[in-house]
């Protein structure tokens, strides 16, 4: 089993679960260019034949028979810092590309394929060669993983299949569209991210930032069986500092997998800890949502759930402090 980087641990910026799309493709005659962004991992069923050949779970183009290369432009998700690309090429072993490039680009607003194409692309990959039916990682200099992008652009040279396209990375948003009065701190699209948990067997704990609802059991956090008298938990940086007034813990989806109960604790240091939500109870099933008393800003938080078992989702709303709109600002500044 390959060993995978650290790094793709963090949100995939470019998974159709945060809003990514393949807005353009040069070509897609044998698989079409939006399973590039599936969340779930790459499918395939043998001798399953369409009227244009085997089905993929993947953007295939057709055989070159001249020169140029294949192109698919992919707007994020969630804008953000890419810290490493996976250019997953599962099942095509026969007809994945020997090379591919990636590129980004940093757009205002909602352009159209045409004004992407019109940009000025970063280099992210250069050119490098491929395996198939891997996952090829790439992984970006300091330089690189310290600007903020909207588009990737990915190139196959010449052409061939891709299973999909990972752009790994922290979410950084615009602080023009974050209402500070009102805010989910806990939001991924917000720039929220888990940093630690006790237990990820089923998937992955930052799932419960995702926005939206989850559609199915993997779309949320589930840990394995606990066998001993501790419980587990998920450690998360918030957003930005602030204000807590309310906390969502959704067990969606969970029947017979949901935390009997659970609490949520905030910090400002990561070493000080106090309540916001003492151990309540929580139904499989369910969007629960909670009153947090007091005013304690916080820019950490934790979330115990006893003794073990899953969440959907986790949103905690409230207002930024001055210092958390500060630092939402500055970090948009330093990364355009």
């Amino acid at each position: 089993m390959t060993d995978r980087p650290e790094w793709t641990t963090l949100a995939d910026l470019a998974s159709r679960r945060f809003g990514g799309t393949v807005m353009w493709a040069s070509d897609e005659l044998f698989a079409e260019k939006e399973n590039l962004v599936n969340p779930w991992p790459p499918r395939h069923q043998p001798e399953t034949f369409g009227p244009k050949g085997q089905v993929y779970d993947g953007w295939e183009t057709r055989r070159h028979r001249g020169p140029g290369d294949d192109r698919a432009v992919v707007r994020l998700g969630a804008p953000g810092t890419v810290t490493g690309v996976v250019v997953d090429t599962a099942f095509f072993k026969g007809n994945y590309p020997p090379h591919v490039s990636v590129e980004a680009c940093a757009l205002p607003g909602y352009p159209d394929a045409d004004e992407v194409a019109a940009a000025d692309w970063d280099v992210l990959v250069d050119r490098a060669p491929a395996e198939g039916h891997t996952e090829n990682f790439y992984p970006m200099s300091p330089a690189m993983a310290a600007r903020r992008y909207t588009h990737v652009r990915l190139t196959m040279h010449p052409d061939g299949g891709i299973a999909r396209l990972r752009v790994h990375g922290t979410v950084v948003p615009d602080p023009a569209l974050v209402d500070p009065e009102a805010v989910d701190l806990a939001a991924l699209e917000n720039g929220a991210v888990v940093t630690a948990c006790s237990d990820m067997f089923y998937s992955s704990p930052n799932n419960v930032l995702a926005p939206g609802l989850a559609a199915h059991q993997a779309e949320g956090w589930e840990t394995a069986r606990r066998r001993d008298d501790g419980n587990d938990w998920m450690i998360l940086d918030l957003a930005a500092e602030g204000v807590p007034r309310f906390a969502e813990l959704d067990t969606s989806n969970l029947r017979g997998n949901a935390p009997g109960w659970a609490s949520l604790s905030g910090s400002t240091d990561g070493e000080t800890w106090f309540e916001l939500l003492p151990r309540t109870r929580l139904q499989p099933d369910t969007r629960h949502r909670f009153p947090i008393t007091g005013a304690h800003p916080a820019n950490r938080l934790r979330l115990d759930i006893y003794p073990d078992g899953g969440l959907a989702r986790l949103r905690l709303f409230g207002s930024l402090t001055s210092a958390g709109r500060a630092a939402l600002a500055e970090r948009f500044d330093v990364a355009s």
